[in-house]
């Protein structure tokens, strides 16, 4: 189950670290007046256009394309980014994502109840500890703003999302899989993304293609694990994305986390480095 553990590691890494780029390339645009559903569509939109021609149709995907499970996987992404992206209108990078992180939670409790993975005390106990350092961003009960709660919102979809992923990737080939997401929330979201927009600027574009991209090369390396990886064992690397996030947020938008926030961060980050440490020797 751990073989081949460090390519493991870093092929999550890098998705976490290409989705980060998108999301902060989507918090871009939402200042320059785009709203979070026009920023989704498009992610959605313009990757599978480019995709599609390296998906490797083959004669009878038409049929595949109508299961529901492929559906509801592509609505949970959906709904998952749309949340994100609202979040990181008012929030900063770091708070967001340290709220996103109730996601390896979410996908540890399900990857159990539904695919009946393995349960390990330690692995429990972390993502308990894990859980704790959510609560301290978040500050539940504490003046949680709205941004907060799109970001618990959004990683309660990831979570799910990943579990999804899990569920599906041994019946359907990578690219097909990435495919069907694109496809089902571009249609979804042509109703919601209709409206008036900002100048679509060089800029825009630019910003606009590395949201769309970011996004999808990173899911799609996620799907690629999946095929090979329990849930519980890809939950604890999506941490990864803690730090990417933070220095984003600094260099871009200079964005500093409050005391409180840099606490339950490393406390995240720290239940995430241990839970990988105990996958790497089979615990």
């Amino acid at each position: 189950m751990t073989t081949g553990l460090p390519r493991i590691v870093l092929m999550v890494v890098t998705a976490m670290t290409l989705i980060v780029i998108g999301d902060a390339a989507g918090k871009a645009l939402g200042q320059l007046g785009f709203a979070p559903v026009f920023i989704a569509w498009t992610r959605f939109a313009l990757a599978a256009v480019v995709i599609t021609p390296f998906a490797g149709l083959q004669r009878g995907d038409a049929k595949l394309a109508l299961d529901w499970r492929l559906a509801l996987r592509a609505l949970l992404i959906v709904l998952g980014i749309i949340c994100i992206l609202t979040a990181l209108k008012t929030e900063t990078m770091a708070n967001v994502f340290g709220g996103f992180f109730i996601g390896p939670v979410v996908a540890y409790i399900l990857s159990a109840l539904l695919l009946k993975e393995a349960v390990t005390w330690r692995r429990s106990v972390l993502l308990a500890v894990s859980f704790l350092g959510v609560l301290i961003v978040v500050r539940p009960g504490f003046g949680m703003s709205i941004g907060m709660g799109f970001a618990v919102l959004a990683g309660t979809m990831h979570g799910s999302y990943l579990v999804a992923t899990r569920w599906l990737a041994g019946s359907f080939r990578p690219r097909f899989l990435l495919l069907s997401q694109l496809v089902v929330g571009a249609i979804v979201l042509i109703p919601f993304a209709i409206g008036p927009l900002p100048p679509l600027t060089l800029h825009a574009g630019l910003l606009i293609t590395v949201s769309a991209m970011g996004s999808a090369i990173g899911n799609l390396l996620l799907v690629l694990v999946n095929r090979t990886t329990p849930a519980n064992i890809v939950a604890p690397l999506i941490y990864s994305q803690l730090i990417v996030a933070a220095i984003l947020g600094i260099a871009v938008f200079g964005d500093w986390p409050d005391g409180y926030t840099l606490i339950g961060l490393a406390i995240i980050a720290s239940a995430g480095a241990s839970s990988i440490w105990f996958a790497g020797r089979g615990r």
